[in-house]
Parts: structure tokens; C-alpha cells; sequence
């Protein structure tokens, strides 16, 4: 009976009509997530005028939400290797989409924050599943570029929140917007229908036919009659605590690394999400310019993820981030102190590209660097530790904004965590990485993962 890896199988396969369904999928999820992320920032300015809310407790609210997240990352991240990627997903899909619709309903402060906080925990525990399925079923040249490219969803998602609520906030309201936020749950069925399981974790859990229908799809020629052997991936002995295993084999400075990175980053992404129109009205702009602003920086981070992206696997990701971030914090510098719109723009559109463009492929980065029996829970603390970042930023530029500082100051205060982020991306320790194992044994100079 012949025996075939299927590690080698994905890693090596044409891309396929099943990877092009997948990736759309999979896009569509993060879309939905990224509008589900903007809208509190668009309709923040509402909020505060109808319920009489300050604008510390306005970062409140959205600091309570992104607690939520990191408890959703953690939480999820570790269950899907015991659980599986699909069954996760639709779970959190389903805790996003449904408790951000009845987020629009609630009549008061308490009611709203708990519903963000239980669509926070859906939030948090969707994202390091998608990029960890994807980067199980994707061929192994074009790995890198398909998760940068499905995380442009959230860009996407949230150009669409931006506009949306720059249509619907003036005339019908806030809770609207939320209320659209519900479209997650009608997808179910599709995504039940059209995402697979991991193929590792089915063959770890036994049911190897099941397996073999899902590779099937991806190398028609293996047959689903029992002559070919699909071999178990090696799994190595699990210590008590899953966590315990990214301070192993050399990897934890980097992990700390990747945690500082990531909750750099997160400090950008919802400063910017939760504060960015308020920051702009402070600054002399209507809701209506201030939501466009909005669009741009989502913009700014498509075009960046789309550019930068591919070049990782000709530079390598230290050679991209970095100069991202810095980009970051010199756009973020000096946006305060410009009066013209177009010059505003492009320097938002930077922020955009050195935020959430490079936490998008920060995500490759950090997928890459670990083994796959610790993806999910490496992806997973990761985004927790980064979003303490979340966490921290809302209520701390809800709080610089009650000391009615001129708009440079708050704007640098911002740009300090992109500073932070580049020099933690600079010192992660590469020659440990797993990519940087297959290179060494293949002569490949290109970014791989085994």
C-alpha cells in the first residue's frame, strides 16, 4: 500500500477551484469581522451625544470589548487543536454576528457594553483560526501571500463600516449599523458547507476518511478506497500548560517579541478604530469627512498588505515590518500638524498600511515561525497579549482627549507603540523559526513553512 504525506500533498499541489472557494470564504469571515470591529468607533461620536457619556467612558466601552478578544484569542485558539478549526469558527462567527445585533437594540450604556463584550469574545477567537486553517490548506509558494490577502477582508470590512455608517448614521441612527452587523449568522449554512477541517488535526482524531475526502479535493488522484495510506503527522509529547511550548527550543525570546509586535500593533488598530473620527472632528473635520478618514486608513492598509505581502518572500519579514512600523510613527508625527485634506490623507492611508496592514502580515510571520502543533496556541497568545494593547489604547485616548491637548500630541503619544512594535519585530530571532529549518535543508531562500 503506498503511503503519502499530506503535509507534501497541500504543501505541493496547483492551486485549485477548492483553494479559490476556500480563500473566499475565509475572506468573507474576516470581512465581516473587520466591519464588526469599525462600526463602535463610527458611531462613538453618536453614542456620547445621545447617552451623555464622556469620552473616558466611551474608551471604556471599547476597552471592555477588546477584553473580550483576548479572552475569545486564548480561549479558542487552544480549543481548536483539541476541537477543530471548522467547529470553531462557525462558533465565533455566530457569537460576533449575533450578539453585535442585539448590541443594536440595547437601551442603555450596560446593556450595549455587554453585548460588544460577548461579540468581543466571537471576535478574538475567529481570527488566529482562519489564519491557522489557511495556513494548513494552502499550497506552501503561495502561503504567505493567500493569509496576507485573506486579512485583507478586514480592511474591507471595514471601508464598508466607514461607509455604511457615513450613509446611514445622520439619517436613520446608530443602532443600524448594528443591526447589519447580524449578517454573519445568514452565512452559516454557507460556511458550514463550504469550510473543511484541517486535514492534520482529522488524521490526529482518527477519522481518516473523512480525511481523505478533504484531500481529495486537493489532489484528485488520491483514491477514497483505502489504497493509499495517509500518514499521521508526528506529534510530539504535549507538556501540562499548551502555552509552555512556545518558551521551548529556543523560542522564547521571540515569543516575547512577537507578543510586544502584536500588542504594539493593536495599540495602533484600535486607537485608530475606536478614536479615529473623534480625533479628526477635534482637528477640525465633520463626522461625515471624519468617517472618510476612516475608509482611507482601511484603504492604506489593503494597498500595504497587497504590496508588502508578496516581498517577504523575497526580503523576508524583518526587512518588511520594520520599516512599516517606523512609516507608522513618522505618518502618525506629523498628521497633527497638517492642515491639507489630500496631505492628511496620504499620511492616514501610511498609518493604515504600518497598523493593520502590517499586523496582516505580521500573522503570516508568527504562523510561520511555529510548528503545526502549536500554531493555534502561538497565534492565539499572540493576538491575547496584543490585544492588551486593545485593551489599553481606547480608555488611554479616551482619557489624552479629556485634557483637550492640541491634535499633534495625541497623535504622537500614538505613534510611540509603532516605534515599540518596529524595534520587537527587529529583535525576533529568526534562525529559530521553522521556516528558516526547511530553508536549510531544501537550499530554498525563499520563506516556507514546513
Amino acid at each position: 500500500m503506498k503511503q503519502i504525506h499530506p503535509a507534501d500533498v497541500i504543501d505541493n499541489s496547483p492551486v485549485r477551484s477548492f483553494h479559490i472557494w476556500l480563500m473566499i470564504w475565509l475572506f468573507l469571515v474576516i470581512t465581516l469581522d473587520g466591519y464588526d470591529v469599525v462600526i463602535y468607533g463610527a458611531s462613538v461620536p453618536l453614542l456620547i451625544q445621545e447617552w451623555g457619556i464622556s469620552d473616558v467612558t466611551a474608551g471604556a466601552i471599547g476597552s471592555y470589548t477588546v477584553i473580550g478578544t483576548a479572552i475569545g484569542a486564548v480561549l479558542f485558539g487552544m480549543l481548536a487543536d483539541r476541537m477543530g478549526r471548522k467547529k470553531i469558527i462557525l462558533l465565533t462567527t455566530f457569537l460576533f454576528g449575533f450578539f453585535t445585533f442585539l448590541a443594536g437594540f440595547a437601551p442603555n450604556p450596560i446593556l450595549f457594553t455587554i453585548s460588544r463584550v460577548i461579540a468581543g469574545i466571537g471576535l478574538g477567537g475567529v481570527m488566529p483560526n482562519v489564519i491557522a486553517l489557511a495556513t494548513e490548506m494552502f499550497p506552501k509558494r503561495v502561503r504567505t501571500a493567500i493569509v496576507a490577502s485573506i486579512f485583507c477582508g478586514y480592511s474591507v470590512g471595514a471601508i464598508a463600516a466607514a461607509l455604511t455608517s457615513r450613509a446611514l448614521l445622520p439619517t436613520v441612527g446608530w443602532e443600524s449599523i448594528y443591526w447589519i452587523g447580524g449578517v454573519p449568522v445568514l452565512f452559516l449554512p454557507f460556511l458550514m458547507k463550504g469550510v473543511p477541517e484541517s486535514v492534520g488535526f482529522l488524521l490526529e482524531k482518527g477519522r481518516e476518511e473523512e480525511a481523505r475526502k478533504v484531500l481529495a479535493l486537493i489532489d484528485p488522484h488520491i483514491s477514497h478506497d483505502g489504497a493509499v495510506e495517509l500518514v499521521k503527522p508526528e506529534r510530539k509529547t504535549q507538556v501540562s500548560l499548551p502555552i509552555v511550548k512556545l518558551f521551548t527550543e529556543n523560542r522564547a525570546f521571540s515569543t516575547v517579541m512577537f507578543w510586544l509586535s502584536c500588542f504594539s500593533a493593536f495599540v495602533l488598530i484600535y486607537s485608530m478604530n475606536t478614536w479615529l473620527p473623534r480625533l479628526m472632528m477635534k482637528a477640525g473635520y465633520d463626522l461625515s469627512s471624519s468617517l472618510a478618514f476612516t475608509a482611507v486608513m482601511q484603504i492604506g492598509a489593503i494597498i500595504g498588505t497587497v504590496v508588502f505581502g508578496p516581498l517577504v518572500n523575497k526580503w523576508g519579514f524583518k526587512r518588511v515590518l520594520v520599516p512599516l512600523f517606523f512609516c507608522g510613527a513618522v505618518a502618525l508625527s506629523l498628521i497633527g500638524f497638517m492642515s491639507s485634506t489630500i496631505v492628511a490623507f496620504a499620511l492616514i492611508a501610511i498609518i493604515g498600511a504600518a497598523s493593520v496592514g502590517v499586523q496582516n502580515i505580521a500573522n503570516a510571520f508568527v504562523s510561520q515561525y511555529y510548528p503545526e502543533a502549536m500554531r493555534s496556541t502561538a497565534l492565539g497568545s499572540t493576538m491575547a497579549f496584543g490585544r492588551i494593547g486593545g485593551i489599553v489604547a481606547p480608555t488611554f485616548v479616551g482619557v489624552l482627549l479629556s485634557f483637550n491637548l492640541p491634535p499633534q500630541y495625541n497623535f504622537a503619544a500614538i505613534a510611540s507603540a509603532a516605534v515599540l512594535g518596529g524595534l520587537a519585530v527587529l529583535l525576533v530571532q529568526e534562525k529559530y523559526a521553522i521556516y528558516r529549518n526547511e530553508q536549510a535543508k531544501t537550499g530554498n531562500g525563499q520563506v516556507t513553512v514546513s
